[in-house]
């Protein structure tokens, strides 16, 4: 060290010397000698202080190493009676003994960056949820209630549809109560239809309505979807759910099949009797004049319709669209059974009676039930119940022209709604709607099930091959 003081000093006095030999140099001849001794005093005082600066300081040899290593993360203290008051977090106790306090020689942490104060890690998992019914929970009351919906159709004397009435001009009750309405609209709805066409009509009958299958695309509109369903002896499903594109085209399919046998079942002659040899029955045989019955499976229909439309969209109006005569016989479902299956979904029948059907002396008697061969005409049921609607008529051009109107009824209908308590049972409840105008006619459901139905198993048939008629019918 000291050797390097010297070397700055000889080189501090190298740089004076050679300074004050210029200027003496370039002054000499100005200068006096008065000036001459001052300058060198100046300079003998500035190497003295210089000498003393440079044996007062002390220069390092060689720089030190440092440590700047970050301190553990695990191995901090505990806060002890040195550190309280300088806002350090406590340390979690879910941290081992072991790991608590350093061991001897471990380097002591530095303190926590700054900012960290306000910072608690928890282990994932350990932040408790809070309560259901903690003191942060609002107030509420719950009470589980059933949203009826009822589309409603009014008409005139003229049987002509009345539009323009408010939600004021009707009242609704439920078995006898009134019920205060929620929801009113006028608005049409898209249609999600379940077609169903009667092949076990009279040929000529069926021809008809073969040739009426062109004016069907003209009755739904773009949004609408429509399905195909057949039915005679059994039910055949024709078409899924789609536009009136794919409706046309399962129509064609079926448009060039026959109908039944107008005439009478043949119980006699060569094709009425048993086997024979040379003319001659066996002995002992009998000959048999029973007819075979045909089967009109309708409610086996309507309720195959009905379980497709239950799964459809709910913003859309689902219906059964029946072409038939309404003759139902030979069905394993009741019209009990279809009926409570109908009202549970919300699905409204509207049916074209045509052949015997559309006969006005027929029209009364086709009502009743006869027993041992069904009904005649079962349509007025099922349309009277779900708040649908049935139109007889007999020619093609009443046939192409009612399509439109069954429609256009069951789309442009006012829709009313309530709320209901929720109740444990599957009870029918009754329904009646009002009308506060005089003259005016209203055709809604008559109730509805609050619960899915818990359909029965139909009865088989019996063990002789003759076809019983299922109960309730």
């Amino acid at each position: 060290m000291q050797a390097a003081g010297k070397g700055a000093l000889r080189l501090y006095w190298a740089m004076f010397r050679h300074i004050l030999e210029t200027r003496i140099y370039m002054f000499r001849s100005a200068l006096s000698s008065r000036m001459r001794t001052a300058l060198l005093t100046a300079g003998l005082t500035f190497f003295a202080a210089v000498s003393a600066v440079a044996q007062e300081q002390k220069l390092p040899d060689a720089p030190a190493p440092q440590n700047n290593a970050p301190a553990p993360t695990v191995n901090v203290p505990q806060p002890g009676a040195d550190n309280q008051g300088t806002g350090n977090p406590q340390e979690p106790t879910n941290i081992p003994p072991a790991e608590q306090s350093p061991g001897p020689g471990a380097a002591k942490p530095g303190p926590p960056p700054p900012g960290s104060q306000e910072i608690k890690t928890v282990p994932p998992g350990s932040v408790p949820k809070p309560r259901p019914n903690g003191p942060d929970q609002l107030f509420s009351l719950t009470k589980e209630v059933n949203f009826v919906s009822v589309p409603v159709t009014v008409k005139d004397s003229e049987g002509k549809l009345v539009d323009g009435l408010l939600a004021k001009d009707f009242s609704i009750y439920e078995d006898g109560t009134p019920q205060k309405l929620t929801f009113f609209t006028s608005d049409a709805f898209n249609l999600s239809a379940a077609l169903i066409i009667d092949q076990g009509l009279p040929d000529p009958a069926l021809k008809k309505v073969n040739q009426t299958f062109s004016a069907l695309g003209g009755a739904f509109g773009p949004f609408d979807e429509v399905a195909v369903f057949t039915y005679g002896n059994t039910v055949n499903k024709r078409q899924d759910f789609g536009n009136s594109s794919r409706m046309e085209l399962a129509l064609h399919r079926i448009s060039d099949i026959s109908g039944t046998n107008a005439g009478a079942s043949v119980v006699g002659g060569p094709f009425g009797s048993g086997p024979a040899t040379n003319s001659k029955l066996p002995d002992g045989s009998l000959q048999v004049t029973t007819p075979r019955p045909e089967f009109h499976v309708l409610n086996d229909a309507i309720l195959a319709a009905a379980q497709d439309l239950a799964h459809r969209s709910a913003a859309s109006r689902k219906i059964i669209f029946v072409i038939s005569d309404g003759q139902e016989y030979g069905s394993r479902a009741s019209y009990a059974q279809v009926l409570k299956v109908l009202l549970t979904d919300g699905i409204a029948v509207y049916a074209i009676g045509v052949d015997t059907a559309a006969l006005p002396i027929y029209d009364k008697a086709a009502k009743l039930r006869i027993p041992g061969f069904g009904y005649s005409n079962i349509l007025p049921k099922y349309t009277n119940a779900t708040g649908g609607d049935v139109l007889d008529e007999f020619s093609k051009e009443a046939i192409e022209s009612a399509y439109q109107r069954i429609t256009m009824e069951a789309r442009n209908q006012y829709t009313l709604g309530y709320n209901t308590s929720r109740r444990p049972s599957s009870n029918y409840r009754d329904i009646e709607v009002r009308v506060k105008r005089p003259g005016l006619e209203v055709f809604a459901k008559h109730g509805y099930y609050p619960l899915p139905p818990q359909r029965e198993q139909p009865l088989p048939a019996s063990e002789s091959g003759e076809a019983q008629p299922p109960p309730g019918n």
